[in-house]
């Protein structure tokens, strides 16, 4: 291939990779691997002299595409040149001082303000021409409404979600697929959304990082001092340190530790003079203004040995690879496997066990294998699903490859069934988090309910996994055993039969003497005569034990475990909450939690509901001003609101 075919070959993938961070919020490669890459082109165009029209080299970015309306910037917003040396920083300073700050990655946005006011906001775009998004901007947590300064004020920073958030967010996403790949395409989303609703729910924050425009005030020529001006708005100024060339190289090594715990997403280092004039005489180029550059990090790469692609299923069929390799210190940490993320990947890296291959973290975060240097080609893409031994098949999406299995009752894809049947209220099997769970049904260990009393069997490899050691293995096998005795109904509400929550498991167990073959075979007839249960909840319930599947999965269960019948308290029916029905909400304050209080009232004879109704006889909830739906649903029934403390004197509790 010539040097001119490569340029073009170059530049076709660049602008490919570009047209996915931009639109679509997506990352098709790494950072490292998109730098690698444009310094290749860089070089190859300097060498040559060619340089192509549609070249990333010379256009700042891509046309943005949404229903967002779009703004042409009143002045360009171009990237920075770049260096991953801190030599290169001391020769950009030269005999000038300079603010070293963080590089953030999130979404740039310009904030204009009038007679102190926010009026607009707009996205960098392809730094020509944003999008619009003045209302999802004012739901930014830490951004000012409304700021002293009465003239036209025109700034730019990066709104962003920090790492906290963005891992709270995705908790609560049950779909791993679905799941956000980081912070970055996260927070594009949320702020190019069309209902600020939402982006109000997503904890934006924005760090301001330039002015443009603020009319008769002297900064002095400082851009420390516009910072300082920035803060005296109310505005959160990325962190910055002041340097020269003799400081900067301590001060770049403050940053490197201070990365590790840096809750906000970070991407290198941005060097702007502080010296205005100076920086602004300097001018620029088609693509680089002159008084900036950014630092991007020097990943610290190790060379390993491949030892095993773990296969790990998740709930949509999806199979992801994972590299498992020989532990490496990385950044001051222990790095032992990198996800690869899909077939396309692991082709193109040609990856086999036992390979030497190369790996690092990118932004000294997320381990990633940068190059295969032995490139054998000979790993086995599995024909089989490692959770269920279903047919496996690969399946090609946006060009990309993946491996999935087709069958559609693959344990992994029933997760959270797992994840109850573990629960407080169900077994309380202590330390099977979701995330565990995942990795055990991954690896093959649990394929049913009763393999969690068999997790012995894989002693040696669960103790060596990550996350896990001797300490941790003994205490779950403890934990375990410790569940094999278990009371009827939270036997019947751990297998997460529809509509059967603890309070019905305890109604329906005891209306048949906590019997469990009863349980198990009532009828719809028996079902529907008892208090509470509809006939929609007795056929869903009939369902449930009428399928072989089930049944041979509690039948191997009861194999494992001892179902205890709760010792029968008589219940002294003259006392004011025999009978009576309550629902509970709120925070309570005497009791450890709202269970607690629905096991008293009903050890007392009295019901609890999640829902007001007419049937309802007192709604529990210390607020009573509360303008939750379940209050004014009580309200407009005359149903009587009464606080824990109320609660306690009915009962005859001591406070």
């Amino acid at each position: 291939m010539t040097k001119q075919e490569r340029i073009k070959e170059l530049v076709e993938i660049l602008n490919k990779a570009g047209r996915a961070y931009y639109q679509e919020s997506r990352e098709i490669m790494s950072n490292f691997e998109y730098d690698a890459l444009y310094d290749e082109l860089v070089s190859l165009e300097q060498e040559t002299g060619m340089v192509l029209a549609n070249s990333p080299t010379i256009n700042v970015g891509f046309e943005v595409l949404s229903e967002l309306p779009k703004e042409t910037h009143e002045k360009p917003m171009l990237s920075l040149d770049k260096t991953k040396e801190v030599d290169g920083l001391k020769s950009f300073l030269g005999d000038k001082e300079g603010l070293l700050s963080w590089k953030l990655d999130g979404l740039t946005i310009v904030l204009t303000y009038e007679d102190g006011k926010l009026v607009k906001a707009v996205t960098r775009g392809n730094g020509e021409i944003g999008e619009v998004v003045t209302n999802n901007a004012k739901t930014f947590k830490n951004i000012p409404l409304s700021v002293p300064y009465k003239g036209q004020l025109v700034l730019r920073g990066e709104a962003v979600i920090k790492y906290s958030d963005f891992e709270r967010i995705n908790e609560e996403i049950e779909d791993v697929d679905a799941k956000y790949k980081n912070p970055r395409n996260l927070c594009a989303g949320s702020v190019r959304q069309l209902s600020n609703k939402i982006t109000a729910e997503r904890n934006v924050n924005f760090f301001a990082f330039a002015l443009v425009k603020a009319d008769g005030v002297d900064f002095e020529n400082s851009l420390e001092k516009q910072y300082k001006f920035l803060m005296e708005q109310g505005f959160q100024v990325v962190a910055y340190k002041r340097v020269d060339s003799e400081n900067v190289q301590d001060k770049v090594l403050e940053y490197s530790k201070e990365i590790e715990s840096f809750d906000v997403p970070s991407d290198g280092l941005v060097l702007i003079y502080d010296d205005i004039k100076y920086g602004e005489s300097l001018g620029r180029t088609a693509k680089f203004p002159r008084n900036g550059i950014a630092f991007k990090w020097k990943d610290e790469t190790a060379v390993t040995t491949l030892k095993e692609i773990e296969w790990s299923p998740s709930r949509t069929g999806l199979i992801n690879p994972v590299a498992i390799f020989e532990p490496v210190e990385l950044e001051g940490t222990t790095v032992s496997r990198a996800s690869v993320h899909n077939i396309s990947i692991v082709e193109s890296l040609q990856l086999g066990i036992g390979d030497k291959i190369e790996v690092y973290k990118a932004n000294m975060i997320i381990p990633q294998i940068l190059e295969n240097h032995t490139r054998s080609g000979k790993l086995i893409i599995p024909d089989t699903c490692p959770a269920c031994g279903g047919q496996t098949e690969i399946r090609a999406v946006s060009e990309v490859k993946s491996l999935y299995c087709t069958n559609d009752k693959c344990v992994a894809k029933f997760i959270k069934k797992f994840t109850l049947f573990v629960s407080r209220d169900a077994m309380n099997i202590d330390g099977l988090s979701e995330e565990t769970l995942d990795k055990f049904v991954g690896r093959g260990f649990i394929k049913e309910y009763a393999d969690i009393y068999k997790l012995n069997r894989y002693e040696e490899e669960i103790v060596n996994m990550a996350g896990f050691g001797r300490k941790s293995y003994d205490n779950l096998i403890a934990s375990v055993d410790k569940s094999r005795k278990v009371p009827i109904f939270k036997l019947i509400y751990s297998l997460g039969v529809p509509n059967i929550g603890v309070a019905n498991a305890k109604v329906l167990c005891r209306s048949f003497g906590n019997d469990i073959d009863k349980v198990v075979n009532a009828t719809e007839e028996e079902l529907t005569a008892i208090d509470g249960v509809g006939e929609v909840m007795a056929k869903a319930y009939v369902a449930y034990f009428s399928d072989a599947y089930n049944m041979d999965a509690l039948s191997n269960l009861l194999q494992e475990i001892q179902v205890e019948k709760p010792e029968e308290v008589p219940v002294d029916m003259d006392n004011a909450v025999a009978g009576k029905t309550f629902v509970i909400t709120g925070s309570v304050n005497h009791f450890e939690n709202r269970n607690q209080v629905k096991d008293v009232i009903e050890g007392l004879g009295g019901k609890v509901t999640g829902s007001v109704t007419a049937k309802t006889d007192y709604l529990i909830n210390n607020d009573n001003m509360s303008t939750s739906s379940k209050n004014k649903k009580a309200k407009e029934l005359g149903i009587p609101i009464i606080t824990e403390e109320e609660f306690m004197d009915m009962a005859n509790i001591e406070r």
